[in-house]
């Protein structure tokens, strides 16, 4: 099924085979097979990514863009369960890159993950580096992305798995499907929005539009003729594929008089529930059936920030595209303007009780293995944090609050990137001197948490630690989100795992009354967390996949200032519980 741009100087069969064609031809990502994989044995695919600057124009300007063939956004992979991919990426950019695989458990191949200095050094400007691994257990929607600098502004795209040949998906097949990547735009060059905050240490600039799909959609100026429109027919049930590729926003997503089914997210399957809005963290997907069941007519998809930062600017727009049932008045009508969708009820910016509602109602679609012995029980705190200037720094280098430097930290640990060797690399090779393993289990001081914070607790220590567990070892993690500088609702993704979310609550834990809330029977499954503002979230998993593993904040922001750290898991026993020996064309520093 194909996603056609919205155009009125032509009648509407001669336009809708003519942007048909061209995209055909060009191969945009816009362009979706309903039933894009065929074949009933594992596959290998192939792909060549080339990294490059693009001219892309939005919100009436053109600019120069990093792209992947020249699209923006990327080309959506589609796979079965248990498929390869090998994918070559040639970087024709200015910049570094790396590309992240989000969501792929990676087993064994750690070397694939992506993240810059963590699982290998970045792909210099005129190099190359293929990436090699095999999907095994999940189906689903993921997506990649640029894991290097910002670069994944503009650098990202989808990942679909499918089931293997002779299974289905839990619920009924939808008459088809489309892919919905929800991004943020800035006028100015994202990479230079993050080099001139961190020179100057206060917080970048918010963007300027969100996107579906990259396009900002027709409530933006210049903007009403890239409008994405999904079309429908009466009495369809189809599938969207949603994807939160925004680099520092919760979005609520809705559909205008449509109610959402939801049935799956993270590609892990759920328990069908039915909202009339959805929120995702970035990095965060779901999968919702839909019924053309209004009368026909057309229907704004919108989606707009959910901002749980109090006081913290933030972009206020809202994007959209338009679900558009075939026959609507006025489509065929030459010399008229079409029928204004409908435009659908958004919560609030600062909704927590709606995002909370939605979050606390996911299930997976049957029992799931929950670890139910514990053998290690951490304790993270979550939260920024602001440091004095530093001597030398002139005051323009100081634009935090009161003259400080904005920084963000777990258990008070600003997480710091190597830059000679990436961890991997420095812990498969024994290198000294690249990272040190004592990244605490706990907070070394205990204090209020989510109520006022002495002053002392701050400014967290600059450091590069990891923390150290055995292979098979089960790991329970509470995230403790603090009220250090201001609350805020913190998406955590843990790279190389799923975890199961078994709780989640406001205030400060409480292990005596809480751990009677935890869902041991069913909880959602995911690779990243919304740890709620003001509030914790418990994950639990098994650690069966060696290599170093980085967990962080996946607003951008955030991650630039430190809030992250890395899990070192040690091999098992033989070949088959051991990290691969690294690739030949391994980039290095």
């Amino acid at each position: 099924m194909e996603i056609h741009h919205k155009h009125t100087a032509m009648p509407y069969w001669f336009s809708s085979f003519f942007f048909v064609l061209i995209l055909f031809i060009a191969s945009a990502p816009l362009f979706i097979d309903a039933n894009p994989i065929i074949g009933g044995h594992p596959k290998t695919h192939h792909h060549e990514f080339i990294v490059q600057a693009t001219k892309v124009k939005r919100l009436c300007k053109t600019h120069n863009r990093i792209t992947v063939n020249g699209q923006f956004p990327g080309p959506t992979i589609n796979v079965k369960n248990g498929d390869t991919l090998v994918v070559k990426v040639v970087n024709k950019a200015r910049y570094n890159v790396t590309i992240h695989w989000h969501g792929i458990r990676q087993m064994r191949t750690g070397w694939a993950d992506g993240p810059e200095f963590v699982t290998q050094c970045p792909i210099r400007p005129g190099q190359s580096y293929t990436y090699r691994f095999t999907i095994d257990g999940q189906e689903g929607t993921l997506w990649w992305h640029a894991h290097s600098s910002w670069l994944r502004a503009t650098v990202y795209g989808a990942l679909i798995i499918y089931p293997r040949e002779g299974t289905s998906y839990t619920f009924a097949k939808p008459k088809w499907e489309t892919t919905l990547l929800l991004g943020e735009w800035w006028n100015a060059n994202p990479v230079d929005v993050i080099n001139e905050a961190r020179r100057t240490g206060g917080a970048p600039n918010i963007s300027d539009a969100y996107t579906i799909n990259g396009q900002p959609g027709d409530l933006y100026n210049c903007s009403s003729k890239g409008t994405v429109i999904v079309p429908v027919a009466l009495g369809e049930m189809i599938l969207l594929r949603v994807v939160n590729s925004a680099l520092n926003q919760d979005l609520f997503f809705a559909v205008a008089n449509h109610k959402l089914t939801v049935v799956s997210a993270d590609a892990s399957y759920t328990k069908p529930i039915t909202t009339s809005v959805i929120l995702l963290g970035p990095g965060q997907t779901t999968d919702v059936l839909i019924k053309a069941d209004q009368p026909v007519g057309r229907y704004y998809i919108a989606a707009r920030a959910y901002n749980s930062a109090q006081g913290a600017p933030f972009d206020n727009t809202t994007t959209t595209a338009i679900l558009e049932y075939k026959g609507s008045p006025c489509r065929t009508c030459s010399g008229q303007s079409l029928q204004s969708p409908v435009f659908p009820n958004l919560p609030a910016y600062n909704d927590t009780a709606t995002a909370t509602a939605f979050t606390t109602s996911l299930r997976s679609y049957r029992k799931v293995p929950v670890p139910t012995e514990v053998d290690e029980n951490l304790f993270f705190t979550v939260g920024l944090g602001l440091i004095p200037c530093p001597r030398g720094f002139r005051s323009s280098r100081c634009q935090g609050p009161n003259g400080t430097r904005f920084t963000a930290s777990m258990n008070n640990h600003s997480f710091v990137l190597p830059s000679s060797w990436s961890l991997l690399q420095a812990q498969q090779q024994g290198i000294p001197g690249v990272f040190t393993t004592d990244f605490p289990a706990a907070p070394q001081v205990k204090f209020d948490y989510t109520g006022n914070v002495s002053r002392a607790l701050w400014n967290p220590v600059p450091a590069t630690k990891l923390y150290k567990l055995k292979y098979g070892a089960r790991v329970q993690i509470v995230l403790q989100g603090t009220s250090i500088q201001t609350a805020e609702n913190h998406p955590i993704h843990l790279h190389g795992y799923d975890f199961f979310i078994l709780a989640e609550g406001f205030g400060n834990f409480d292990a005596s009354k809480d751990t009677s809330k935890f869902n041991l029977v069913d909880p959602p499954l995911r690779n990243t967390v919304g740890v709620p503002v003001g509030g914790w979230a418990v994950i639990r998993f098994a650690a069966d996949n060696p290599g170093v593993w980085l967990m962080h904040c996946h607003l951008d922001t955030h991650i630039s200032w430190g809030l992250a750290m890395a899990f070192l898991v040690e091999n098992g026993v033989g070949k088959l519980q051991s990290v691969e020996p690294p690739p030949a064309d391994l980039p290095i520093c």
